[in-house]
């Protein structure tokens, strides 16, 4: 692996000596996403600065050029828009984004068609990555990623925590029937196909209007174990008609999403309390990492006047920190350089940027990324799992 981050060669050069190096944001700042999708900017938004207060870019300065991005459609139009701007302040070098599935394989589609490099920071469907791609490359996990970790939980860590054998659970599988949902579920699924007490795979339609029933069936199945993977609204929707159905399993594992906001948290109240979730680090980790986790935060406070609302902007932030540093490595806008500096950039966790690894294949994906178990205990989200990672030790049930 690499020994570190190299600093800026031209970090000293006077800040008004070169034009800015403009890159595109484009993520959701409206609709049912909007605030994941502004969590997620703020992370690369405070990339920025750290990266210009050392000097930027090839010796650049870098400025943000936000693109809105509500739906997929809008996605990749904000794409062609960003790519043909004739305008000096809308032109891009490259693009970043979108934390969310069918928005980054619409965006990441239309980047490749107008050969601008495309860096993903929180989408993880798999697909996004399996559609060899030249320019398009991602920091964060994959969907299959949080599906394994969240199998381990299930087949190792609830059964020790209830001294209960596997084969003795009843687990049911709820997502939502879109590409971040299919992307956690189906592996849940296979590996979970034959295991005594699996109850099967329920899929709804995103919104969630589905969920009332789909909670009257688990109801009657008696679900101990539910692993769902839904939008933050859907969430909403599955607490509530759990409340309104009089019955809740033992276990909520969620995967990602509504499931590691501070405001769904704090809509639910006491009913969110022991909910698992498999997703990014959080802030509260252990390790190296969290003591530059709790240094962002301090900086995400000090802009935004309120702690972080998840570890979304973390992601981002530290994957927009990999990112730069391969563009500071390629020293040039080519295209081909830029490839060639992602692939060939390889760190530890020691070395990386907020403890976030890389180590990028062919496709562009970061394979050393990979998620973490956390659970809400007393109002706050902390990382369980893994050991190396864990602030506290999980709690039995919710």
């Amino acid at each position: 692996m690499a020994s570190g981050l190299a600093r800026p060669a031209l970090a000293q050069a006077p800040r008004a000596a070169a034009a800015e190096l403009r890159i595109g944001a484009v993520y959701p700042f409206a609709g049912p996403l909007a605030l994941l999708g502004d969590e997620s900017f703020r992370g690369l938004e405070l990339a920025v600065e750290a990266r210009n207060e050392a000097g930027g870019v090839q010796g650049r300065m870098l400025r943000l050029v936000k693109a809105e991005a509500t739906d997929a459609a809008q996605a990749g139009e904000a794409v062609r828009r960003l790519a043909q701007a004739t305008s000096p302040a809308e032109r891009v070098a490259a693009l970043f984004g979108t934390c969310a599935s069918p928005l980054s394989l619409a965006a990441s589609q239309a980047a490749e068609l107008a050969g601008l490099p495309y860096f993903e920071l929180g989408a993880i469907g798999d697909s996004i990555t399996s559609r060899g791609f030249r320019y398009l490359f991602r920091s964060c996990p994959r969907g299959s990623d949080f599906a394994a970790l969240s199998l381990r939980a299930t087949r190792w860590l609830l059964p020790a925590l209830w001294q209960t054998p596997l084969a003795g659970l009843r687990i049911a599988i709820l997502h939502e029937d879109g590409l971040y949902g299919q992307s956690v579920a189906g592996p849940q699924e296979a590996g979970l196909q034959g295991q005594a007490g699996f109850l099967g795979r329920f899929g709804y339609a995103p919104g969630g209007q589905d969920i009332p029933a789909l909670v009257q069936r688990l109801r009657t199945a008696d679900a101990q174990l539910l692993l769902h993977t839904g939008h933050a609204s859907e969430v909403m929707l599955l607490f509530r008609a759990m409340r309104e159905a009089g019955w809740r399993p033992r276990m909520v594992l969620g995967a990602g999403g509504g499931y590691s906001l501070a405001d769904t948290a704090q809509a639910l109240g006491p009913a969110f309390e022991g909910v698992m979730t498999v997703d990014f680090p959080p802030y509260a980790v252990a390790g190296r990492m969290g003591a530059e986790a709790r240094a962002l935060a301090e900086a995400y406070r000090a802009k935004y006047g309120h702690d972080p609302r998840s570890g979304h902007s973390l992601a981002n932030s530290a994957g927009a920190r990999i990112f730069f540093e391969a563009l500071q490595r390629a020293g040039s806008l080519e295209r081909e350089k830029i490839r060639a500096a992602v692939i060939g950039l390889e760190l530890d966790a020691q070395a990386a940027p907020l403890g976030w690894a890389a180590d990028f294949d062919e496709s562009g994906q970061n394979l050393a990324a990979q998620p973490v178990l956390a659970q809400w205990q007393g109002g706050r989200l902390v990382t369980v799992f893994p050991d190396t990672a864990a602030l506290a030790t999980p709690l039995p049930s919710l």
